[in-house]
């Protein structure tokens, strides 16, 4: 029984991990960096929503959609296809007809909950959930997976194992890579805000610009090397690839501040 209960371990271990994009760790460090970047305006708008929450901080919200999995599974599986979009196949060119007809993508979901949350006239109730899915879902999309290939589920199909532990690329790009550095959120935190000021896309704030956002994303899936060639992945992938993870988190801040800014700081 020992022995049999050993090896199931071992095997489970060996299993990847369910994907979340950034994982928590991610997914809180663009809200803390989006919460720079925004303006007094909007972070009382903000405060405002997230009052009663039990950590009413955008950070404290960020994860928020993924943990629908376990705390409302109904809502979790209608709202299941709002985290992603699969455009590479296409070249990363976005066309709502093709990748989102009925909108159920990370692409219209962007767009849907940021003028549900801009409109002051609908309830506290659904703005603050808007303002949830809006926090959560600007980091997906600045996660590359999360705008890649549909025929690898995005990456969740294809094996990589590092350190000896076997995992899939959507997880390394999830949080395998932010964890292996060592750093906590803090100190994360830090690295980040010591990069240089974010660029933010050209046009209108509203609607969101989600689907460059996407497609700008899915161009960092298709650079050469990013499939490693093989499944044993060591430093050097690391290397190569942490600091566009990186870039990738601060753009998602910068982006998101941006949004935030639009459908808030007027009210």
């Amino acid at each position: 029984m020992i022995r049999a209960l050993t090896a199931l371990l071992l095997v489970l271990s060996l299993l990847p991990a369910p994907a979340a994009a950034w994982g928590r760790l991610g997914h809180r460090l663009v809200a803390s960096l989006a919460w720079d970047g925004m303006t007094p305006a909007a972070r009382a708008a903000a405060l405002q929503l997230l009052e009663g929450e039990p950590e009413p901080t955008l950070a404290g919200i960020a994860s928020w959609a993924d943990d629908l999995r376990e705390s409302d599974p109904d809502l979790g599986k209608r709202t299941s296809k709002w985290h992603y979009v699969n455009i590479a196949e296409d070249g990363c060119v976005y066309e709502q007809q093709r990748h989102c007809r009925n909108g159920d993508c990370v692409v219209e979901a962007i767009r849907a909950q940021t003028a549900i949350l801009a409109d002051t006239k609908r309830p506290k109730a659904e703005r603050l959930q808007a303002l949830k899915f809006v926090v959560h879902f600007v980091g997906d999309v600045h996660q590359p997976l999360h705008a890649g290939y549909g025929h690898d589920k995005g990456g969740n199909d294809f094996q990589v194992n590092l350190n000896g532990r076997g995992s899939n690329l959507h997880s390394l790009w999830d949080s395998g890579m932010l964890k292996d550095s060592g750093l906590d959120e803090p100190a994360w935190l830090a690295r980040l805000r010591a990069m240089p000021a974010a660029t933010q896309m050209p046009g209108k704030p509203l609607p969101p610009q989600s689907a460059a956002w996407a497609e700008t994303s899915c161009a960092i899936v298709r650079r050469p090397g990013f499939y490693p060639a093989r499944a044993t992945i060591g430093p050097d992938y690391l290397q190569t690839w942490r600091p566009v993870a990186e870039a990738q988190l601060r753009l998602g801040g910068a982006q998101l501040a941006a949004t935030l800014n639009a459908a808030l700081s007027r009210h």
